[in-house]
Protein backbone atom coordinates (compact mmCIF):
# COMPACT_ATOMS: atom_id res chain seq x y z
CA UNK A 1 0.00 0.00 0.00
CA UNK A 2 1.29 3.78 -1.01
CA UNK A 3 2.56 5.93 2.39
CA UNK A 4 1.31 9.47 3.00
CA UNK A 5 4.50 10.96 3.61
CA UNK A 6 4.36 14.78 5.45
CA UNK A 7 7.60 16.61 4.01
CA UNK A 8 7.70 19.95 5.16
CA UNK A 9 9.76 22.90 6.51
CA UNK A 10 9.26 23.97 9.90
CA UNK A 11 10.46 26.48 12.40
CA UNK A 12 11.82 25.23 15.97
CA UNK A 13 8.86 26.23 17.34
CA UNK A 14 6.72 24.53 15.00
CA UNK A 15 5.42 26.94 12.45
CA UNK A 16 5.44 26.33 8.87
CA UNK A 17 4.27 29.42 7.86
CA UNK A 18 3.52 33.09 8.91
CA UNK A 19 -0.24 34.00 10.21
CA UNK A 20 -0.51 35.20 6.38
CA UNK A 21 0.95 32.39 4.89
CA UNK A 22 4.18 33.85 3.66
CA UNK A 23 6.95 31.32 4.32
CA UNK A 24 10.36 33.51 2.83
CA UNK A 25 12.00 33.09 6.73
CA UNK A 26 12.04 29.84 5.26
CA UNK A 27 14.43 29.56 2.86
CA UNK A 28 16.68 26.98 0.82
CA UNK A 29 19.95 27.11 2.00
CA UNK A 30 23.03 26.89 -0.36
CA UNK A 31 24.30 23.90 1.79
CA UNK A 32 20.50 21.80 1.52
CA UNK A 33 19.87 22.38 -1.85
CA UNK A 34 22.02 19.85 -2.96
CA UNK A 35 20.54 17.07 -0.57
CA UNK A 36 17.21 17.68 -1.99
CA UNK A 37 18.24 17.66 -4.84
CA UNK A 38 20.02 14.33 -4.60
CA UNK A 39 17.34 13.08 -1.62
CA UNK A 40 14.13 14.52 -2.14
CA UNK A 41 13.92 16.28 -5.81
CA UNK A 42 10.33 15.32 -6.13
CA UNK A 43 9.29 17.80 -3.18
CA UNK A 44 10.92 20.98 -5.49
CA UNK A 45 8.45 22.66 -7.89
CA UNK A 46 8.73 22.12 -11.28
CA UNK A 47 9.82 25.49 -12.36
CA UNK A 48 12.77 25.76 -10.37
CA UNK A 49 14.30 22.50 -11.93
CA UNK A 50 16.03 23.96 -14.43
CA UNK A 51 17.69 26.30 -12.41
CA UNK A 52 18.53 23.75 -9.51
CA UNK A 53 19.76 21.08 -11.66
CA UNK A 54 16.70 18.79 -11.42
CA UNK A 55 15.83 16.11 -13.87
CA UNK A 56 12.73 17.16 -15.17
CA UNK A 57 10.65 14.80 -14.73
CA UNK A 58 12.85 13.88 -11.63
CA UNK A 59 12.25 10.04 -10.90
CA UNK A 60 12.00 9.51 -6.92
CA UNK A 61 9.42 8.00 -4.14
CA UNK A 62 6.28 10.23 -4.89
CA UNK A 63 3.87 10.69 -8.13
CA UNK A 64 1.28 12.55 -6.30
CA UNK A 65 1.02 15.95 -4.15
CA UNK A 66 -1.55 16.81 -1.80
CA UNK A 67 -1.71 20.84 -0.54
CA UNK A 68 -4.09 22.36 1.59
CA UNK A 69 -5.47 25.85 -0.18
CA UNK A 70 -3.41 27.97 2.41
CA UNK A 71 -0.21 25.80 0.83
CA UNK A 72 -1.33 26.16 -2.77
CA UNK A 73 -2.39 29.55 -2.52
CA UNK A 74 1.57 31.47 -2.57
CA UNK A 75 1.93 29.92 -6.09
CA UNK A 76 -0.66 31.31 -7.52
CA UNK A 77 0.32 34.53 -6.43
CA UNK A 78 3.60 34.05 -8.78
CA UNK A 79 1.14 32.60 -11.76
CA UNK A 80 2.23 29.27 -11.02
CA UNK A 81 -1.00 27.53 -11.29
CA UNK A 82 0.76 23.79 -11.53
CA UNK A 83 3.73 24.38 -8.74
CA UNK A 84 4.48 20.35 -9.08
CA UNK A 85 3.36 19.62 -12.83
CA UNK A 86 5.77 16.10 -12.72
CA UNK A 87 3.38 14.72 -9.83
CA UNK A 88 -0.41 14.38 -9.49
CA UNK A 89 -1.81 17.38 -8.19
CA UNK A 90 -4.45 17.53 -4.95
CA UNK A 91 -5.70 20.76 -3.29
CA UNK A 92 -8.10 20.49 -0.42
CA UNK A 93 -10.63 23.14 -0.56
CA UNK A 94 -13.93 24.13 -0.06
CA UNK A 95 -13.84 27.81 -2.25
CA UNK A 96 -11.91 27.00 -4.98
CA UNK A 97 -14.10 26.37 -8.25
CA UNK A 98 -12.24 23.39 -9.92
CA UNK A 99 -13.10 24.60 -13.44
CA UNK A 100 -10.70 27.48 -12.84
CA UNK A 101 -7.80 25.43 -11.70
CA UNK A 102 -7.67 23.21 -14.58
CA UNK A 103 -4.22 21.72 -13.69
CA UNK A 104 -4.97 20.23 -10.03
CA UNK A 105 -7.55 18.33 -8.77
CA UNK A 106 -9.45 20.14 -6.24
CA UNK A 107 -11.12 18.32 -3.71
CA UNK A 108 -13.92 19.62 -1.54
CA UNK A 109 -14.98 16.26 1.00
CA UNK A 110 -13.36 14.62 3.25
CA UNK A 111 -9.64 14.77 3.35
CA UNK A 112 -9.13 11.59 5.40
CA UNK A 113 -11.58 9.37 3.27
CA UNK A 114 -10.11 10.61 0.36
CA UNK A 115 -6.69 9.93 1.29
CA UNK A 116 -7.48 6.38 2.23
CA UNK A 117 -9.24 5.59 -0.95
CA UNK A 118 -6.09 7.26 -2.78
CA UNK A 119 -3.55 5.28 -0.73
CA UNK A 120 -5.34 1.99 -2.12
CA UNK A 121 -4.74 2.79 -5.79
CA UNK A 122 -1.84 1.56 -7.25
CA UNK A 123 1.31 3.56 -7.11
CA UNK A 124 4.15 5.47 -5.59
CA UNK A 125 3.99 7.24 -2.14
CA UNK A 126 1.96 10.86 -1.63
CA UNK A 127 3.69 13.89 -0.35
CA UNK A 128 1.62 15.93 1.91
CA UNK A 129 3.15 19.56 0.95
CA UNK A 130 0.82 21.02 3.29
CA UNK A 131 -0.46 22.74 5.29
CA UNK A 132 -0.80 22.56 9.10
CA UNK A 133 -4.99 22.33 9.14
CA UNK A 134 -4.60 19.55 6.51
CA UNK A 135 -1.93 17.40 8.08
CA UNK A 136 -4.05 18.00 11.09
CA UNK A 137 -7.19 16.53 9.33
CA UNK A 138 -5.04 13.65 8.21
CA UNK A 139 -3.43 12.29 11.36
CA UNK A 140 -4.09 8.80 11.00
CA UNK A 141 -3.05 8.71 7.55
CA UNK A 142 0.25 10.24 7.69
CA UNK A 143 2.99 6.63 7.81
CA UNK A 144 5.71 8.74 7.70
CA UNK A 145 7.30 12.22 8.71
CA UNK A 146 9.95 14.60 7.28
CA UNK A 147 10.96 18.05 8.72
CA UNK A 148 13.21 20.13 7.45
CA UNK A 149 13.78 22.07 10.92
CA UNK A 150 15.18 25.37 10.20
CA UNK A 151 16.88 27.33 13.49
CA UNK A 152 14.47 29.94 13.16
CA UNK A 153 11.89 31.02 15.82
CA UNK A 154 8.86 32.85 15.01
CA UNK A 155 6.02 32.72 17.83
CA UNK A 156 3.35 32.03 15.92
CA UNK A 157 1.93 31.35 12.93
CA UNK A 158 0.72 28.42 10.94
CA UNK A 159 0.95 25.19 13.19
CA UNK A 160 3.10 22.02 11.66
CA UNK A 161 0.10 20.14 12.67
CA UNK A 162 -3.61 21.90 13.58
CA UNK A 163 -5.58 19.70 15.17
CA UNK A 164 -6.92 19.10 19.11
CA UNK A 165 -4.97 17.63 21.67
CA UNK A 166 -3.96 14.25 20.77
CA UNK A 167 -0.76 12.80 21.24
CA UNK A 168 0.98 10.68 19.00
CA UNK A 169 4.23 8.76 19.28
CA UNK A 170 6.72 9.11 16.24
CA UNK A 171 9.85 7.02 15.98
CA UNK A 172 12.93 8.61 14.66
CA UNK A 173 14.64 6.73 11.90
CA UNK A 174 17.15 9.27 10.63
CA UNK A 175 19.19 12.81 11.09
CA UNK A 176 21.15 14.66 8.83
CA UNK A 177 22.69 17.91 10.13
CA UNK A 178 23.99 20.87 7.96
CA UNK A 179 26.30 23.50 8.58
CA UNK A 180 23.37 26.05 8.34
CA UNK A 181 21.91 24.78 11.69
CA UNK A 182 19.16 22.86 9.11
CA UNK A 183 18.61 19.75 10.61
CA UNK A 184 16.35 16.61 8.45
CA UNK A 185 14.30 14.58 10.81
CA UNK A 186 12.75 11.86 9.65
CA UNK A 187 10.21 9.84 11.83
CA UNK A 188 7.43 6.96 10.94
CA UNK A 189 4.32 5.90 12.87
CA UNK A 190 5.15 4.69 16.38
CA UNK A 191 4.15 0.89 16.71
Amino acid sequence: MRKLVYFVASTLDGFIAAPDGSFDFLPLMPDVAPYLVAEWPQTLPTFAHAQLGVDSPPSGRFDTVLMGRGTYEPGLKIGATSPYAHLEQYVFSRSLPPADYPDVHVVDGDPAAFVGELKSRPGRDIWLCGGGQLAGQLLDEIDELVVKLNPVLVGSGIKLVDSGFDTRRLTLTSTRPFDSGVVVLRYTRHG
